[in-house]
């Protein structure tokens, strides 16, 4: 009898969850703080006047108003990298390279077009802002080539951004030149000028890309097969590890961030000058204040969410969705907002950047105290919650549209 040679069975690929519910409940509370900013944004009187973070003008309410959602837009990156590598776990690796090139470039188009025209409500304005979905668009791109390396050479291309960038920070090219905006779209935020047509670099991509790097690396231990209380033992200790490093080079105050740290007339104000880490482009020290927390937030809700954490996490899972409809909400609310101070609808018709639509004559006057502004941001997310719950629900039932997962 002819023996018949059987081939040796394939070793089947790890595949991560393909939803982590400690992933959407937090970046479904992202999302909703994130909107808390914008409203500020169009609706706070001191918006238009001062700068939330300014010690001498704020106080510790609005203060901790801009803080709370300093979280947002480095949770935006680190989030994106670890769902990247979740996603990786259903592709072969070029199938991922090829998915996050293309949704990094919808994104900047995206940002470009949908996301600038809910800024401005001014469909022919005579500039452009590159930030937070442009920041991410980019970043993606990057990763795309960036995820052929070996998992150890992503790590360390994305700490030594992390750590090192501040180190650029005396680095600066004058003028409104070809080298002036490479290097601002790299390491600095500026606003440049060209035939009166603005273009603002509003997120300089260091260190963002590797944030979303590192986040990429750390996406492994969400896989099935690595064990859940492993997991949690894993991400506490970076948790409160990062937070740790965070508090020793803060307090030493050499390095780290551009706006070092002083005492104040009054603790609570020494408190909120240590917490007051720079943006754009993030430092170290407002990584590691706002990354540390959430590895923990993402150790401590592995079990299955509540109520209201189940509604959280809804918004979670169309983050973008979300995110384009609630600028145009908050747009329209504003606009309707105005008659209310004593001015026009149309004079939320902005041109150029948002800080500078803030200087023009135009809004003088205009604004609501915090408290209003909070219950506009409660109603914003009412709002919001139905249609993104609709849509989360189409997603669940049309998930052989190949189109819903660049929205």
């Amino acid at each position: 009898m002819q023996s018949i040679a059987i081939p040796a069975a394939t070793p089947p690929r790890v595949v991560a969850a393909s939803r982590i519910a400690s992933i959407d409940l937090l970046r479904g509370l992202i999302m909703i703080i994130m909107a808390l900013d914008h409203v500020r944004d169009y609706f706070h009187a001191d918006a238009f006047i001062n700068d939330p973070t300014d010690l001498t003008k704020t106080t510790p309410i609005l203060f901790f108003t801009r803080w709370i959602t300093h979280f947002c837009a480095p949770l935006f990156m680190f989030l994106s990298g670890i769902s990247a590598y979740i996603s990786g776990g259903r592709k072969s690796k070029k199938e991922l390279s090829v998915f996050l090139l293309t949704r990094g470039l919808w994104l900047i188009v995206l940002e470009l077009t949908v996301v600038h025209w809910a800024w401005y409500f001014n469909f022919l304005g005579r500039g452009v802002d590159l930030t937070v979905i442009w920041a991410l668009g980019l970043s993606m791109i990057l990763l795309a080539a960036l995820i052929h390396l070996p998992r150890w050479g992503i790590a360390t291309i994305s700490l030594a951004m992390i750590f090192g960038h501040n180190l650029l920070d005396g680095i600066h090219v004058p003028g409104n030149t070809l080298q002036g905006f490479g290097w601002a779209l790299l390491h600095e935020q500026r606003p440049f000028f060209v035939d009166g047509f603005m273009v603002l670099v509003g997120y300089p991509i260091v260190p963002w890309v590797g944030v979303m790097g590192l986040g990429y690396c750390l996406g492994q231990v969400f896989a099935r097969d690595f064990p859940a209380e492993q997991r949690r033992r894993l991400l506490t200790l970076l948790g409160f590890a990062t937070i740790a490093l965070f508090i020793i080079i803060r307090a030493i105050n050499v390095y780290g961030d551009g706006q070092p740290w002083s005492r104040q007339p009054t603790f609570m104000y020494t408190v909120l000058s240590f917490l007051n880490t720079v943006k754009y482009p993030p430092s170290l020290l407002y990584l590691l204040m706002t990354i540390g927390p959430a590895l923990l937030f993402l150790a401590w809700t592995e079990r299955e969410p509540g109520w209201l954490g189940r509604q959280v996490s809804v918004i979670g899972r169309v983050p973008m969705f979300y995110y384009l409809l609630h600028l145009y909400l908050i747009h329209l609310l504003a606009m309707f907002a105005t008659s209310f101070s004593g001015h026009r609808w149309g004079d939320m018709l902005l041109d150029y950047s948002l800080w500078t639509g803030r200087s023009s004559a135009q809004l003088e006057g205009y604004g609501f105290s915090l408290g209003i502004t909070y219950l506009v941001w409660v109603l914003v997310v009412v709002l919001l919650f139905p249609l993104c719950k609709w849509y989360d629900q189409y997603k669940r039932t049309h998930k052989d549209q190949w189109w819903l997962s660049y929205l």
